[in-house]
């Protein structure tokens, strides 16, 4: 076939096209971040401060362009094709970010066919200065290139095809093993002062684009498990029904650090001073069932317990390196949200923080909750040094429960025991009332007698929660858990202080003890009536300690709704056989451990992985 252009009139050498190359993939870095939302001068002085933020956006756009061009025989068409690329992709994070409040990830090309139902569901603003700026910088590429071409590499053998592959497959090669190492650093991308290193969308933006996106390659990472069958998974999600629970409300509340380290002997509180007196209470009530959740993660991980109690499946499963659950999460999954609100239930999340931490306002609706309250929706809220308080975040579930229309199915996350536990947490001047434990350092004493503030606030919620539910004619049951234990010093001084052993085994394995909260799951007594409580409780096996996974199918069969999925179906099953599954560490049914399942045992924890993996990855949920 004739080619339609004209031969270039003017031909560049080798040292000249890379400077051109060089030169290009600069100016096309510039024109990508210019199509970022932020403000472009601050971000070139921001990156004037760490230049080396100036290489790492270079980079990737430089070695495409090195790629492109081999491969096309030409540096302006090369530029030409990674311009656009790269700046489309440029725009397209900026739209995700001003309609949805997330970036743009590499695993968003997993989403390609949503994205047309995405654009129905938006008011979008396109940015036309962007775009039409992209569009006219393309074209002048083009134009070059066909008046501007490069002389034939000075080897004869790489001058045809063999050598464009050559060189297109050597500069992905680089581009590929660097995302593997630098790009890929944890350490690298944390050195970097930003505006608020919580909220992914400026990082990205106080990065720069080119290099957040090449980062994030290797982050949020969901593992195949082995022998995943999407065919052989399909085949399990059948038999979903409705309409066989029983109609009582039922209120979840996750509380920040809650724990009971206070019980442990280091502590001389009496019934007097107490910090626990409404769990140690409500736990003799005849209507309740208390123990202790094992959670995903230690001092930290909040949204990671949400995920797996909501969800059924397990963060620590979801990779062999660390991840964020709610970070893989990016499309519609099956939850309680979803079985409660198939039964009819109004369904509601809470939490007094900001919609933007852990992408809560986007996983929130991907579960299928009808209404999300965050910290910014909230009128006159009240603060107790900087978090809002548990009291405050009572009068919410209360006010919600009094104008739900139906029976509700309500999950709060509270915020105020969050770390640190400074001297200043609540304010200057503020007096926390002693341990009363002898021998303490200064540090372990402030850092107790400051989480343990938080406690008793934590606490007084529950009492609250109790006697306001207590007081209602209609059926409620109360889930009050907490999320992981507190952070109490560098190397576990807090614990250590106390003689409380959460550090691993010397073998490696895992502690449970560094992982385990309390729950209690209580119900007033018109709900013990719908529910024939002593029969369904008794019927429910459930343990002193669970896995945190199987607290949320454990609810379902409570309130009737065992069979209506056969997702959570499964999970009561296994519940029942492995009530702790930890990492390596299994506690079974009769209380023992082991670390060697059986042949059926290890068959239902793969059945469980493969299942999730499905779920997460592939199940289309309307």
């Amino acid at each position: 076939m004739r080619n339609p252009f004209p031969n270039p009139r003017r031909r560049l050498s080798l040292p000249l096209s890379l400077l051109a190359a060089v030169l290009l993939a600069g100016g096309i870095t510039l024109l990508t971040l210019w199509c970022q939302p932020n403000s472009f001068r601050g971000l070139l002085s921001g990156f004037l401060r760490q230049p080396l933020l100036i290489v790492l956006n270079a980079l990737p756009v430089g070695l495409l362009l090195l790629a492109a061009a081999a491969l096309l025989r030409n540096v302006f068409f090369g530029a030409a094709l990674v311009n656009l690329a790269v700046c489309a992709l440029s725009i397209a994070n900026r739209v995700k970010i001003e309609v949805r409040d997330e970036p743009v990830f590499p695993r968003d090309f997993a989403l390609l066919k949503e994205v047309g139902s995405a654009l129905e569901s938006y008011d979008i603003h396109y940015p036309a200065a962007q775009i039409a700026a992209v569009v006219l910088v393309t074209a002048a590429l083009l134009a070059l290139g066909v008046f501007i071409g490069c002389k034939p590499f000075p080897a004869k053998r790489l001058r045809g095809w063999a050598g464009s592959l050559a060189g297109f497959a050597l500069s992905l090669a680089v581009l590929t093993g660097l995302i593997f190492t630098v790009y890929a650093s944890k350490g690298l991308y944390q050195s970097f002062k930003v505006s608020n290193a919580e909220y992914v969308p400026a990082v990205f933006n106080d990065l720069g684009f080119p290099y957040a996106f090449c980062h994030h390659f290797t982050t949020y990472l969901v593992d195949r498990p082995e022998g995943f069958s999407r065919a052989g998974a399909e085949e399990w999600e059948t038999g979903d029904r409705t309409g066989l629970g029983k109609d009582v409300s039922v209120i979840m509340v996750m509380n920040e650090a809650f724990s009971d380290i206070t019980d442990a002997p280091a502590f001389p509180y009496t019934e007097e001073n107490d910090p626990l007196p409404n769990l140690h209470a409500l736990r003799r009530d005849p209507h309740a069932l208390s123990g202790h959740v094992v959670v995903p993660g230690f001092a930290g991980g909040t949204a990671n317990t949400e995920f797996d109690v909501l969800t059924g499946m397990q963060t620590m499963a979801l990779s062999a390196s660390t991840t964020s659950a709610m970070r893989a999460v990016n499309r519609n999954l099956d939850s309680l949200f979803r079985v409660f609100g198939n039964d009819g239930y109004e369904t509601a999340f809470c939490h007094p923080g900001d919609n933007w931490f852990y992408n809560r306002e986007n996983v929130y609706r991907w579960f299928g909750a009808e209404e999300s309250l965050f910290i910014g929706d909230m009128e006159a809220p009240e603060y107790k040094g900087r978090w809002v308080t548990d009291d405050y975040t009572a009068d919410l579930i209360e006010g919600a429960f009094e104008k739900a229309r139906a029976p509700l199915f309500h999950f709060t996350t509270t915020i105020q025991n969050h770390m640190s536990y400074t001297a200043d947490k609540y304010g200057p001047g503020y007096r926390f009332p002693p341990t009363g434990i002898s021998g303490l350092s200064e540090e372990a004493e402030t850092l107790l007698s400051v989480y343990v503030e938080g406690v008793r606030d934590a606490d007084a919620m529950l009492g609250r929660l109790w006697k306001y539910f207590d007081a209602q004619s209609e059926p409620v049951v109360l889930v009050y858990w907490g999320d992981h234990l507190p952070y109490l010093g560098n190397d576990m001084l807090g614990y250590k202080e106390l003689g409380v052993d959460v550090a691993p085994g010397p073998d490696g394995r895992e502690n449970l003890a560094a992982y385990k909260t309390p729950y209690v799951l209580w119900a007033n007594d018109s709900a013990a009536e719908v529910l024939d409580w002593d029969n369904a409780a008794e019927a429910l096996d459930l343990p002193e300690t669970v896995s945190a996974c199987f607290l949320g199918a454990a609810v379902l069969e409570l309130t009737g709704r065992g069979e209506e999925s056969p997702w959570f179906s499964f999970l009561n099953a296994l519940r029942r056989e492995l009530p702790v599954v930890q990492k390596s560490t299994y506690q079974l049914a009769d209380g023992s451990f082991t670390e060697e399942l059986s042949g059926e045992q290890r068959e239902l924890v793969q059945k469980w992985r493969r299942w999730g993996y499905y779920k997460l990855q592939y199940k289309e949920v309307p």
